[in-house]
C-alpha cells in the first residue's frame, strides 16, 4: 500500500466524528429496501447525495477521477450537506465500497444501505451500501464489483477460500512483518510456546 491511500485512510477514519455527525438525525429508513445484517446500532438508510474522495472533501488534494480507486470514498448527502464515510459494500466478504462507488465519482446518486454505529455516539457510525444508482436512473445496481475487480487484478491468486488468504498484498505484507506485525521470529516463537 502506497502512502497516499494510508494517509486517506487514516485521516477518513480519524474524521469518523466529522463525517458521521448528525448521521441519523432524520430517518432514513422509509422506502428502504436494505438487507438487514443484525449489526449492532443498524438502521436502514435510503438518501440521496453525491459521490467524493473523502481526502479531497476534507483536504482540497484532489486527484483526477476520485484517485482511480486508491482512496476511501464517501457520500454528501444531499438534504444536510453531511459527509457519510462509506466503509463496505454489500458483500460478506471483508472489502470496502470503493470499487462500487469509483464509477460515479462527484456524480450525484441515490443509494440505499444501513448505517451501523451507535445513535448516541455519532462518531462510531459508517454506512455500508447495499444499492447505489445514478439520480434519475430507474435501475438500482447492487455494490457487488469488489470480488471481480480483485480477481481481475490478481489472476494467480485463484483458488477457494477466503480472497485475503490468497492476496499477493497481504502476502507479502505478512513475510515482512508476521501475522501480529512484530516480525517473523515473534510469530516463531509464539508457534513454539503454543503448540
Amino acid at each position: 500500500m502506497s502512502v497516499k491511500p494510508l494517509i486517506a485512510a487514516i485521516v477518513s477514519l480519524s474524521c469518523a466524528g466529522f463525517i458521521a455527525q448528525g448521521a441519523q438525525a432524520e430517518d432514513y429508513s422509509k422506502n428502504s429496501k436494505a438487507k438487514e445484517w443484525n449489526l449492532y446500532g443498524e438502521q436502514k438508510a435510503l438518501f440521496s447525495g453525491k459521490v467524493v474522495d473523502i481526502l479531497c472533501e476534507l483536504t482540497g488534494d484532489c486527484p483526477a477521477n476520485c484517485g482511480d480507486g486508491n482512496r476511501h470514498m464517501g457520500i454528501v448527502r444531499a438534504d444536510d450537506n453531511r459527509l457519510i464515510a462509506v466503509l463496505k459494500n454489500r458483500q460478506a466478504s471483508f472489502n470496502g465500497a470503493t470499487e462500487d462507488l469509483l464509477p460515479y465519482c462527484n456524480k450525484n446518486v441515490d443509494v440505499d444501505g444501513l448505517m451501523v454505529g451507535e445513535d448516541e455516539v455519532v462518531e462510531t457510525q459508517f454506512y455500508m451500501v447495499q444499492l447505489i444508482r445514478e439520480t434519475g436512473a430507474a435501475k438500482w445496481n447492487k455494490t457487488t464489483r469488489w470480488t471481480k475487480r480483485w480477481r481481475a487484478k490478481n489472476p494467480e491468486a485463484k483458488g477457494k477460500g477466503a480472497w485475503f488468504r490468497r492476496d499477493p498484498r497481504v502476502k507479502k505484507q505478512l513475510a515482512r512483518t508476521g501475522h501480529f506485525g512484530l516480525g517473523l521470529e515473534f510469530d516463531q516463537k509464539y508457534l513454539e510456546e503454543n503448540e
